[in-house]
């Protein structure tokens, strides 16, 4: 049985998918949010919100997510990094699921994944939750309503949560489950309520296919100046790390907060929305995303409110440290319409240093930007992932490892040859700690952050006097308008000099022992940076 707004011409029968109660075909937001708290999954907040919960999965679950072994992936996977399932296993995990879904309602969203048409993915979200379609209608890019008369699904991914896997008949590691088959065009998910599995799953797609096409997949924000989409500048880094937060600069016009693609004719946006972290979220600090918290539609996520008023608590982390939002990208009023910009001029690589030893910022070589991009160094923040309490120090490669199907090199040695074609200047940007190691000193001020930014975007950073990091070898300035000198030789801001000196000796071999898997695979200009 059907039912919705728009069916297709290819539903979800002409896929071998029936037997299901009401299919709701691309419901609008209103009719989703009505829904979803006729059904019990969330209810209405301030300004027509939908504050909902995701249960006991209050992040990703990444030690749960496979990738189908077959003969068509085998030499192209990356399987270090990737766990792999036997077709035999998806093939029972697929029919198990099927059958669990018979009777039930489902909500199906026809969207593309790309803002360039070129490269874009026309992808089809089938999910229990009707907050979850809501959850993805905002994240990735609406079609016309006449567009979707004869959409065709490239990839389909189905979410049912209620759905528990089972590790002995099909080859997962517990009741939760995030399969890919790249020959079925098909993804599971199943036995978890986090909404962010959707929007990654097809992050991962789209990692695995645009190589292959020429095109580098980026986990980065990304901005241009306004009125000027050549002047583009992306912002790589792990959640947490400030991609939302620092690319959404009311002086610059924003393409996109989490997943961008770079071609030979540019950059552009994979989403069409924002999910945005709320914690210790403000209206002085970040305006735009703030206003975004009681606007009709938004999708409030596992925040703690007022019995009463239900006002958020932007600072009750009770439930999780994780908690979020979920908006369109047309909420942010600086927000480009196209989701497209030019070649990025500035590459800033973000990481969150919770060992206090990395400066603001500063300036790479194209060589040390491949060290510094194949490294992913950061730290995992409180909440991202299940079980994750406090900082962690990590170095997920590609700012992204979790996300990349194939080999790191793969993706370094496209953004090499990117910014040596295009000219790229390269920044790297630490929004951690200064004065002291995460419980020691404290975080990066924000406004520092932004400053330095601002310099290394409008050029004027390249004309101050720099000095050679004596840890990694780059270049940090001396001085910067608006930032306190001290806070640029971050061995100055410890009480305790030699205490500093360990600890940056501590890291620079942690970068050097991670840097060695890779040494084989790379240019001899990057063994130099590797080697300081």
């Amino acid at each position: 049985m059907t039912n919705g707004h728009v069916n297709p011409a290819k539903g979800l029968e002409t896929q071998g998918i029936e037997g299901l109660g009401n299919v709701y075909y691309n419901l609008i937001e209103p009719a989703l949010m009505e829904q979803a708290v006729k059904r019990g999954e969330g209810k209405i907040g301030l300004g027509g919100t939908l504050l909902a919960d995701t249960g006991v999965h209050t992040g990703r679950s990444p030690k749960d997510k496979f990738v189908v072994r077959t003969p068509l992936v085998e030499d192209t996977i990356w399987w270090e990094n990737n766990k792999p399932m036997t077709p035999e296993a998806f093939d029972r995990l697929q029919a198990d699921m099927l059958a669990h879904m018979q009777g039930r309602d489902y909500f199906v969203q026809d969207l593309y994944a790309g803002a360039d048409p070129a490269h874009r993915l026309d992808v089809r979200m089938v999910t229990e939750l009707a907050w979850h379609a809501l959850f993805i209608r905002h994240m990735l890019r609406r079609p016309e309503r006449s567009e979707l008369d004869a959409f065709e699904p490239e990839y389909t991914i189905i979410n049912c949560p209620s759905f528990q896997a089972d590790p002995e008949r099909h080859g997962c590691r517990s009741g939760t489950v995030i399969a890919l088959n790249f020959d079925k065009k098909l993804i599971l998910i199943g036995g978890t309520e986090y909404a962010g599995e959707n929007k990654k799953s097809v992050f991962t797609l789209l990692n695995y296919i645009l190589p292959g096409k020429g095109v580098m997949p980026m986990h980065c924000s990304a901005n241009h100046a306004p009125n000027d989409p050549t002047d583009a500048a992306v912002f790589f880094g792990l959640s947490g790390t400030g991609k939302t937060t620092l690319s959404a600069d009311p002086a610059r016009t924003l393409i996109g907060d989490d997943e961008h693609g770079w071609s030979d004719t540019g950059s552009f946006n994979f989403e069409g929305g924002c999910y945005a972290k709320t914690i210790s979220l403000s209206p002085e600090a970040e305006p735009e995303i703030y206003a975004t918290t009681t606007k009709f539609s938004t999708v409030i996520e596992n925040m703690v409110t007022d019995p009463e008023t239900l006002e958020l608590d932007f600072e009750d982390i009770s439930k999780t440290a994780n908690m979020r939002c979920a908006y369109p990208l047309h909420f942010i009023s600086n927000a480009s319409e196209t989701g497209l910009a030019g070649h990025p001029r500035n590459i800033i690589m973000l990481t969150c240093d919770a060992f206090g030893v990395l400066p603001p910022i500063a300036r790479l070589t194209p060589a040390q930007a491949m060290y510094h991009f194949l490294s992913g160094f950061t730290a995992k923040v409180a909440g991202t992932e299940k079980g994750v309490t406090e900082p962690e120090p990590t170095f997920s490669t590609c700012f992204g490892a979790p996300f990349m199907p194939r080999r790191p090199e793969v993706y370094g040695k496209l953004l090499q040859e990117k910014i040596a074609t295009h000219q790229a200047s390269c920044w790297l940007v630490n929004t951690g700690w200064t004065g002291g190691a995460y419980g020691v000193g404290s975080r990066m001020p924000i406004r520092a952050t932004r400053a330095l930014l601002t310099a290394a975007l409008d050029g004027s950073l390249n004309e101050v006097e720099f000095r050679k990091d004596p840890n990694f070898g780059f270049d940090v300035p001396v001085r910067a308008e608006g930032v306190a000198e001290v806070l640029l030789d971050p061995r100055r801001t410890w009480g305790d000099k030699e205490a500093y000196d360990r600890q940056a000796a501590k890291l620079v071999k942690m970068f050097a022992d991670n840097f060695a898997q890779y040494v084989p695979y790379i240019d001899a200009d990057v063994k130099a940076a590797a080697l300081g």
